[in-house]
């Protein structure tokens, strides 16, 4: 069993219903990962990921090593047939075995480049250890994916459900950066399963993949889609058609607290970091409405459910 996707969860209302079991008694199946080992490869910079994922690992009783290839790997080639005379010092090939043969569990975070979109799209990080590693493969956010994320946001939502079906909004916000399109598009993928009237707001031209967003409503006018909303999730992402581009950095874009007034007195969600009066007034991330810290928290048992999930499944 592997967690590359949301889409690898065969019934997401019954795993939020267990991760939720795991918050109350998180050290019930301590002995479940006796002996066993989490190698977490990063790529990439973390904090919550690498945390909450290491947290959960160990409330499984688990052994954890943590690797940085940006400043402790050698520097990896993953095409077939290269010919390694440049900067590549090893092969994917012999990596994903060896660390298969330290590691019961390998967890991954490489973001994408945001130069190539097709070399983004083929997660070639991601798809080279699924393809050479003999142990199963967790994804701690890829190139156009971060499931963690999604699978705790969910978790994050029926704590904080409404009475009614819910108006969930993913609003694009500027950023001085290019950032990727991972966690918008598990957002949406995760709430595609949701019954929910969900939309996406951005400004023209910031559509996601439409392969991702299929015929999930999208509006380009913010205060109208912030009507009545009961969720305000906030994310940048840079343009995929001018793929990684900057081409809007409109400030009237950044979540307010006049904006938040349209809504249903939503709660207002972001997975961090996040950058203070450009992605979000202090007015409204330090307001009570405000379950970042929360989202944040259930990071830990997003993770360790899929950990238990794996190791249950090995056995």
């Amino acid at each position: 069993m592997n967690y590359i996707s949301i889409k690898n969860i065969d019934n997401l209302s019954q795993w939020v219903q267990d991760a939720l079991k795991i918050k109350k008694n998180p050290l019930k199946h301590k002995k479940l990962g006796k002996n066993k080992t989490l190698g977490m490869l990063f790529f990439n910079p973390s904090l919550r990921t690498r945390l909450s994922t290491q947290k959960a690992a160990l409330n499984l009783g688990m052994n954890v090593m943590v690797m940085n290839f940006t400043s402790e790997g050698w520097t990896l080639e993953f095409e077939d047939g290269a010919i390694m005379s440049q900067g590549a010092s090893e092969h994917i090939k012999e990596a994903a075995e060896v660390v298969s043969q330290y590691c019961d569990i390998i967890a991954i975070r490489a973001f994408a480049g945001l130069v190539e979109k097709d070399k983004d799209n083929a997660e070639i990080v991601l798809s080279g250890f699924l393809k050479h590693a003999t142990v199963p493969i967790v994804n701690m956010e890829g190139c156009t994916g971060h499931p963690l994320q999604s699978l705790a946001d969910a978790i994050t939502m029926e704590e904080f459900k409404t009475p009614h079906r819910p108006k969930v909004v993913l609003s694009w916000a500027p950023h001085p950066k290019a950032l990727p399109q991972a966690v918008a598009n598990s957002f949406v993928e995760m709430m595609q399963l949701q019954d929910a009237d969900f939309v996406i707001t951005h400004p023209e031209g910031y559509e996601l993949n439409p392969e991702i967003t299929k015929d999930s409503k999208i509006e380009y006018d913010q205060d109208k889609a912030f009507e009545n909303a009961d969720f305000i999730y906030a994310k940048n992402w840079s343009n995929y058609n001018e793929y990684g581009q900057i081409t809007n950095a409109d400030t009237n874009w950044t979540i307010t607290a006049e904006k938040m007034a349209l809504t249903n007195n939503a709660k207002f969600m972001h997975c961090l970091p996040v950058r203070r009066n450009v992605i979000v007034a202090d007015e409204v991330i330090d307001s009570e409405n405000s379950i970042v810290i929360q989202q944040a928290n259930n990071r830990t048992y997003a993770a360790q459910l899929v950990l238990q999930k794996i190791l249950k499944n090995k056995k």
